[in-house]
């Protein structure tokens, strides 16, 4: 029988969790959409859990057009209400409507840097900053950095962008490196 390998204690027995963080959670990414994605979700996340997120996520992909940020743009007023009905995301209308606002920023800012990738990267000076935690209890829920994120993304429109979900973003999108230096994920890209 394979030994578990020993990871963060974060994710539990919650096999979605795990698979979760053993493939995404920290990994550096430079692709817009899925940077799109992880924005949409971390706002949606905002006062839920990530495992009620993260279950849901396959949901969140057939309302939110797979996270095809031009077609988000485009929702309309119907297509807002429709999603406010649908019981497979969380119906929570403020954050739909802010995901369909977003989506018009984050074109925006593709727009003036080329990609969204080039500009959300700045803030960690194009880096993974590597927070080396020996314990959970060491992880913040954010930093200068996120702060510094949250205030320009807040500047220019976005919503549901405040400091501790910039952090969440960031982690997740590994622009820091939060798993614990015990855990087997901490020194793999």
């Amino acid at each position: 029988m394979e030994k578990e390998p020993v990871r963060c204690t974060w994710p539990g027995e919650d096999a979605l969790m795990q698979q979760y963080h053993d493939e995404e959670w920290g990994v550096p990414l430079h692709d817009d959409k899925k940077l799109f994605e992880f924005m949409i979700l971390d706002a949606f996340q905002a006062g839920l859990s990530w495992k009620t997120i993260l279950h849901k996520r396959e949901n969140f992909r057939k309302a939110f057009a797979n996270f095809d940020v031009a077609k988000v743009a485009k929702f309309t007023d119907e297509k807002i209400e429709e999603l406010v009905l649908d019981a497979g995301i969380i119906r929570h209308r403020q954050k739909i409507v802010t995901a369909v606002n977003n989506a018009r920023l984050f074109i925006d800012v593709q727009k003036e840097f080329g990609s969204f990738d080039k500009y959300i990267w700045q803030f960690t000076g194009h880096k993974t900053i590597d927070g080396k935690r020996t314990s959970t209890s060491q992880i913040p829920a954010k930093t200068a950095e996120s702060d510094a994120m949250s205030k320009d993304l807040q500047k220019r429109g976005f919503k549901f962008t405040g400091s501790t979900i910039c952090y969440a973003f960031m982690q997740a999108a590994g622009m820091v490196n939060d798993h614990l230096v015990t855990c087997y994920r901490h020194g793999q890209k």
